[in-house]
């Protein structure tokens, strides 16, 4: 039957892409590591190292999990073969809805695990500190600086993952000045390090009487959350330390005490601040995590030997060199300007539906 051999074809062709994909986990190497770290893990005084033997389950968690999820697809994909094969064979045409559904749910797991194989970056799996800054434009930009906000934390909810802020600036009528926040989640840094840039806003203001179309813009910091074991040296004499009275999202009071800490990057100009914390001590040490984090990244991604060689001016933000455009009006569109992929339902985007953009921007490698 015509139907069950295109489906043949289809499925036939997803083979390869499932072999490169087994290619890229390197899953001999994988199950060897695996052997290695359950033999060390049941070696007399394993436990006596608590930090270094959790990591080592971590380990093998994650590798299982690799091994677990390949399998799993070779098994779906040889699954699929069989029902197609017996549908064929029986010409059997109650069989297609399963196999339509059957076959839609490989390619989307296939591609999906595509997708996770090209996360190899050292800091790829880690969660993401995500900073908002409003551009010049008062209430208009700092009202985009929040959409912005909302559409990364849907995202987030999308994908099961958990997010926290870090620091919040009001806007002084609506929106926002600057915000930090953290999320937490599977290659969360991975993922949203695409996000990295200028965003650039299209549309008719609401706070235009006039209704004039107005163009604002956005910038949106990723880093990854660096764990306390990566050494980097920040000298002391390189940090300037305000302290100030916290205030939460939307005026919300949070303390009466100076408790919030903002850090100041002498060499840089990076700035980075916390003040959701209890405590004074609190906010400084997540403060500084978060100043470690965006060192680490702009070293990394400027391929520099040490943090001393980042220079203040590749901190500026260039508000003409956007990475996306978000029209609302006289057309509605959402345009990467790296990948060129685009994506007309506005309202699913600004909800969180940034998918698309994100596996383009990884596949362009």
């Amino acid at each position: 039957m015509i139907q069950f051999d295109d489906y043949k074809h289809k499925i036939t062709a997803l083979r390869g892409t499932l072999d490169t994909v087994k290619q890229a986990l390197k899953l001999e190497e994988a199950t060897a590591e695996l052997q290695t770290l359950e033999a060390e893990s049941v070696r007399d005084g394993f436990w006596n190292d608590l930090e270094n033997s959790q990591k080592t389950l971590q380990k093998i968690k994650q590798l299982k999990n690799k091994i677990d999820g390949y399998e799993k697809l070779d098994s779906a994909w040889n699954d699929l073969v069989a029902l197609c094969q017996m549908g064929a064979e029986e010409k059997d045409e109650s069989l297609l809805p399963e196999l339509e559904e059957e076959f839609k749910q490989f390619s989307q797991a296939l591609e999906t695990s595509r997708l996770e194989t090209l996360l190899s970056g050292e800091y790829d799996n880690s969660s993401a500190i995500v900073s908002f800054h409003a551009g010049a434009g008062g209430t208009e930009a700092q009202d985009w600086a929040q959409m912005l906000y909302r559409m990364y934390t849907r995202w987030a909810e999308r994908h099961g993952m958990k997010y926290k802020v870090l620091d919040w600036l009001d806007g002084e009528e609506a929106g926002m000045k600057s915000a930090s926040i953290q999320i937490d989640g599977e290659n969360a840094y991975g993922y949203l390090k695409s996000e990295n840039g200028v965003h650039r806003l299209v549309r008719i203001s609401p706070f235009d009487s006039s209704g004039r179309r107005h163009t604002s813009f956005a910038a949106i910091e990723v880093a990854p959350l660096i764990s306390d074991d990566v050494e980097i040296e920040i000298k002391t004499e390189d940090l300037r330390i305000d302290t100030y009275r916290a205030s939460g999202a939307g005026g919300q009071h949070v303390n009466k005490t100076e408790s919030a800490v903002r850090i100041t990057h002498l060499p840089t100009g990076l700035v980075v601040a916390c003040q959701m914390e209890r405590s004074q001590h609190q906010n400084r040490e997540v403060a500084m995590r978060m100043l470690r984090s965006k060192l680490i990244e702009i070293k990394e991604r400027q391929h520099l030997d040490k943090i001393d060689d980042i220079k203040g001016e590749q901190m500026k933000i260039e508000w003409g060199s956007q990475i996306r455009s978000y029209v609302f009006m006289p057309y509605t569109l959402v345009k990467d300007n790296r990948t060129g992929y685009e994506n007309g339902n506005i309202s699913a985007v600004m909800d969180g539906d940034l998918d698309g953009f994100i596996e383009a921007y990884l596949s362009m490698g």
